[in-house]
This record gives C-alpha cells, structure tokens and sequence, in this order.
C-alpha cells in the first residue's frame, strides 16, 4: 500500500514536471541501437534500454544465427546469470536456473502470453521442447519482477519474440545434419504491406540422441527425440490507430528416457518414453488515440499442453493393465486489458488488467490400484500500474505496484522502483533495482493427494546494482552488476514422519510453506570488437546459493544443481566478407544434485568451434564442432551427456 500511495503522488509530480521535461529534452546519449537497442520486457512498452533500470541482455537475430545453436536452453547458457541443467541429450527433461532460482520460478513468453504448464507438479515451463526456429528475438530480464508478470517472476522473466518479415514478401529455409543421425530443417515464408503482416514457418528437429542414464555407467539405450512445430500470425491495420493482430505457435514432441522402475527399482536403462504437444493462440486488439498520447490493447490468450508418459513394462512391475504412467493437461486462459499513457515524450504511464484461469487435469494410471484423477481450477484477478519517467538529464525512474487475487489463498500485492542513470551525456550508465516476486500454488500443490489449500504463495524481494560503460566509439562495453534475492514461503513437502495436525488426513505427508533461500553474486560482462575483423565476448558469473530453510537438516547448504561459478567467452574473426570463424568456451563450476550436498558434480570448461561461409547474398553454408575437446561431465547425476558432435547446414534467405 505504501508504493500505491508512492505511485499516485508520482503520478501528480510527473504532471507537474511535464513542460520542465519537454523544455529540457536532449538527444539520448547513446543513439547507436546496437548500444541502446529498443526493448519490451522491462515497462510492456518499447522502451531505450538506457533508461531500464532492470539487468537485461537481449539476443537480436543476427546473435542468434551466429551462435548456430538449435535449442533455446543451449543459447541461455551463454548468457549472465543463467545456468541449465539437463536430463540427458537434447529434448530431456531441462532445467533453466536465473540467478539461483528455481526453473518453474521464471516467466517465459512467446509473443507476450505466458506459457507454463499448470499440469505439472510446480506448474513450470517445458524448457525440453523449445527450439530456435523462427526466433528473433530474446529479451532476458533477471530479477524478481512479479509487478508486470505476476505469479512464477521471482528469478526473471524470458521473452521470445517470434520473427516477422519487413518486405512484401521474403522468406528462410534451414537444413541441417550431424552426430547421432540428428536431422534439422526450418523455414517460413511471410510479408508486409501497408496494411497487412503475415508469416508461417514450421520446424523439425530429430536425433537418435544418447543414453539418458550415463553411458560410462552402463547406460545403453539410446534416448531418440523428435520435435515439430509450426507457428503463424496475421497482423492487420483497420486504420493507423486500429490494429488486430492473431498468433498461433504449436510444438508436438516425443522422447525416450530412461527411469526408475526396472526390476530392481534403481535407475537405469529403461523403455520409457513420453510425448508433449503444446498449443499457444493469442488474440489482440490494439486502439491508439489520435496524436499517439494512449494506447489501449485488449487480448485473450490461451495454452493448452498435453503430456502423456508411458512405460511397456508397468504392467509386471506395478500390476496395473495400463503402461500410462502419467497423463497430464493443463490450460490457462487469461483475458486483458492493457493501456499505455504517453504523459510527456519523456514519462509515460504503463497500467493494465488481468483475468487467469488455470485448469489441471491428470492422472497417474499404472500406478494407480483406483484411478485417483485430479482435476481442478483456479483464477487470479489482477491489477497493475507503472511509472516511468526521465526526471532530469538522463536520470530515468521507474516505480510500480500490483494486485493479484487469488480464489484460493486471497490477496497479494507487489511492487518494484528502478533508476537508470546515463552520466553527462557520456557512455556510462549506472542502473540499480528493487523488485517484489511471487509465486502462487501449483494446482497440484493446492488440490492433489498431497495438496493443501492453505498454501501461501511463494515470495521473494531482490535487488541489484550495477555499472555499465561504453567507450573506444561504441566498440568497447563493460558492465558489473551485484545482485541480492531472499526468498521465503516457498513450497516443500512435509514429511509426517514429523507429527503435524495435517498428518491425520494425510498420512504420507503434503506440501507446505516450509522452505527460505537467499541468493547473492556478480555478473561481469564484457564486449570489444577491436576491429571490423575481430569481436570478442566475454561474461562471467558468481552466483552464492544457500538454503535457509528454518530447522532444516540442510540449513545452510548450495541449492542443488546451480555453480556458483559460471563463464562464457567468445572470438569470432572474418577472415573475409564472406568467411568467417569462431572458437567459444563455456564455464561451469562445481554443484550438488542433491540437497544435502552429498552428491557433487565436477566442474567442466566446454569448447566449441564453428564457421561459416556465405556462397553468395543470402545462401550460406556453415558447421560447427561442439565440446571439441571431448570433455565428460554431469549437470544432472547418473545422466549423460554429449561429447565431441558434429554438425554442418546450409540457410537461404529470398
């Protein structure tokens, strides 16, 4: 309620600055958008980043294609702040940690709508099945920023952006091949005219993978995947001040993974496999006042994942006719408004409203003696505000609040301030801010077996400070950021080996807010392109995980599965307009899989090299080679993963 008020009396005073704003407007001190590029993420308006105060890098196609990467995990792992874990090869079970927090603990967009899974135990997003066809771009905001996003922003916010076409008609086609039998094709075709914009593009990506249980511990069974998609959207101006705009994305995939219930019920080499598909529809309408000063957008947008897990040998292992050991859809349909209140050419208003329906329906039929289905719903009613404006010469504040109300637990409000400060007019930018997260129940958590409505969410407050300087004409960025989060009320499950009153209803135990982590460290990064042959690129992260769970054995441990160590570097040189070369390195220090710090992962250094040559205007040819070095490790225990791969393709642009 304090910020509310904060916002209100904000709101006046920016009013009453608005004709000293616009008598002292100058030029931005960084006009170059490689340096100041324009992004969505931080106010859910196109904004300068040299006026967010947020940590935020964004990765622009041109980033995208260099990297030659496929799956968008892999390319996350190169950036500050992110580290990944995964169950084995591509398309396994995958892990995205930002800045020590958990994986279902981040937002991830496409195209603006949310798309977790409500189905899931802690109702998070499949990371496995994401690939980096047709992306443009990805904007990553670290830090707690639940007063835009709401629920799950506790660690950060991933924003991708799907490509679209700025001629009247072009089109890009992808072809790819490499190590264990891996095949990669993608295109699309689109176009853009005065009134109409339109693309379609589909993808395929197929491998005969690797074992998920580790091979140097007697894994055999090759872990195949195979993942599609396609995606469409159609944006269309009634007027220059009326747009709709209609998106649709769907991803279908299928992979086998190794498990637990072998005979002798330990893990290892398995026939298990499990199949995903996922659709994302959005639809929008965006009405602009005369002369620009409000915009207003309606939408509805809505998920629906569907996954289903099977066993062939559940039948003589748990005696149950079905070899379906999980099935699981979960749905949201949100309903919004969203306005933008241009106050001044420096200030602007962000405020909006929000509807969220979740809907879980699952089952785990193998195992069940009855069938024991769970299926339920919950809403969240919010409202939000945020203010931004550049107060005098280069210092931009922002400030904003939140509501959300949930139909089971109640309310909750949250709130963040930011400041970014670009020093006189030079190439210095000091940034720093403070933000409220949050993460309501899990439909499971709420209504499952184990599940318990009287669940709080989970809450977090952060901040972070930094620095960052541009210099050498704008070939030179360095930046350092200290971030600090804590984290409480998060949800665990209670053990009734403990005596607890919810112990006479459920025996076995039930999730509870039970658990308080706190997260620390560094992000140091680093750009030079010293001439137009050479870019380097280098970052390096400190992230002090610790968990703070009251009484809890382990009190005082690393949270699992996250160094505390991470690096990445990079040196890209064209040796010629049409030839060019690089050699990447990435860092991962030690971890634990485990809470109690029992079990350690080995740190590992991963080299990989790539080139790329263009035959003619837009036709290029390219490979690259991945952990040239052969390098074992584990991110996951007992899982495997990739040695020395191989991989070459050819892409076309018309």
């Amino acid at each position: 309620m304090k910020l509310l008020v904060f916002l209100i009396a904000s709101l006046s005073a920016i009013a009453a600055l608005s004709k000293t704003a616009v008598a002292q407007s100058v030029p931005g001190a960084v006009d170059d958008e490689s340096l100041d590029p324009i992004v969505v993420v931080a106010t859910r308006s196109p904004e300068p980043v040299s006026k967010i105060g947020n940590s935020i890098t964004v990765l622009n196609a041109a980033a995208i294609r260099a990297s030659q990467a496929t799956v968008v995990s892999d390319l996350l792992a190169q950036t500050p702040g992110i580290s990944v874990a995964r169950n084995g090869g591509v398309g396994q079970t995958t892990s995205v940690f930002i800045r020590g927090a958990d994986s279902d603990q981040t937002v991830v967009l496409i195209d603006g709508v949310q798309v977790n899974d409500p189905s899931t135990t802690a109702g998070g997003y499949f990371f496995s099945n994401l690939l980096t066809a047709d992306i443009g771009r990805i904007e990553i905001m670290r830090g707690a920023q639940s007063t835009l996003y709401g629920s799950q922003a506790i660690g950060g916010v991933i924003n991708i952006v799907t490509a679209e076409p700025t001629t009247p008609f072009s089109g890009d086609f992808t072809a790819e091949g490499g190590s264990h039998n891996t095949g990669y094709v993608a295109g699309g075709v689109g176009g853009k005219d005065d009134a109409l914009l339109w693309r379609v593009s589909g993808n395929w990506y197929g491998t005969s993978g690797i074992p998920a249980f580790d091979e140097k511990l007697g894994g055999t069974r090759l872990s195949a995947s195979q993942i599609g998609g396609l995606d469409g959207q159609v944006r269309y101006d009634f007027t220059p001040d009326l747009a709709l705009d209609v998106r649709g994305y769907f991803t279908q995939a299928r992979t086998d993974f190794d498990g637990y219930d072998t005979p002798t019920f330990t893990f290892g080499n398995d026939n298990e496999y499990g199949k995903n598909a996922q659709f994302v529809g959005y639809t929008g309408l965006t009405l602009r006042s005369p002369g620009g000063g409000f915009t207003h957008r309606v939408a509805v947008d809505y998920t629906n994942t569907n996954s289903r897990d099977y066993d062939p040998n559940a039948p003589a292992n748990f005696g149950s006719p079905s070899t379906e050991t999980f099935y699981g859809t979960g749905r949201n349909v949100r309903e919004e408004y969203q306005g933008t209140w241009e106050i001044t050419p420096r200030a602007q208003a962000v405020f909006g409203a929000q509807r969220e329906r979740s809907t879980i329906d699952t089952d785990t039929p193998a195992f069940d003696v009855a069938p024991m289905p769970l299926k339920n719903s919950a809403t969240i009613d919010s409202g939000y505000l945020q203010l931004q404006d550049e107060v005098i010469r280069g210092l931009t504040l922002t400030a904003g609040e939140r509501y959300d109300r949930h139909n089971v637990y109640g309310g909750h409000w949250t709130g963040q301030l930011a400041a970014a400060w670009v020093l006189n007019g030079s190439g210095t930018i000091l940034r720093a801010s403070y933000g409220q997260g949050f993460k309501a129940p899990s439909l499971y958590q709420l209504f499952s077996n184990y599940g318990n409505r009287l669940l709080r969410p989970e809450q977090a407050d952060s901040w972070d400070a930094g620095l960052e300087q541009h210099a050498v004409n704008g070939r030179l960025m360095l930046s350092a950021t200290y971030f600090h989060r804590n984290s409480r009320d998060l949800i665990g499950f209670f053990d009734c080996s403990t005596p607890s009153p919810l112990c006479s209803t459920e025996p076995f135990g039930y999730y509870a807010n039970i658990a308080a982590a706190t997260a620390r460290g560094v992000e140091l990064q680093g750009v030079f392109d010293p001439n137009p042959r050479l870019s380097l690129t280098a970052n390096y992260t400190y992230t002090a995980t610790e968990d703070r769970s009251p009484g809890a054995a382990t009190y005082g441990n690393q949270l699992p599965r996250r160094p505390r160590q991470a690096g990445y570097a990079a040196a890209t040189y064209r040796w010629t307009a049409r030839w060019s070369t690089s050699v990447d390195a990435r860092y991962a220090g030690r971890s634990f899989d485990d809470a109690g710090n029992a079990i350690a992962l080995g740190g590992y250094v991963l080299v990989d090299l790539r080139v790329a040559y263009e035959l003619r205007d837009r036709l290029e040819l390219y490979g690259r080679v991945e952990n040239a070095g052969g390098k074992h490790y584990e991110t996951v225990y007992q899982y495997g993963t990739l040695g020395r791969v191989g991989y070459a393709g050819i892409r076309a642009k018309f």
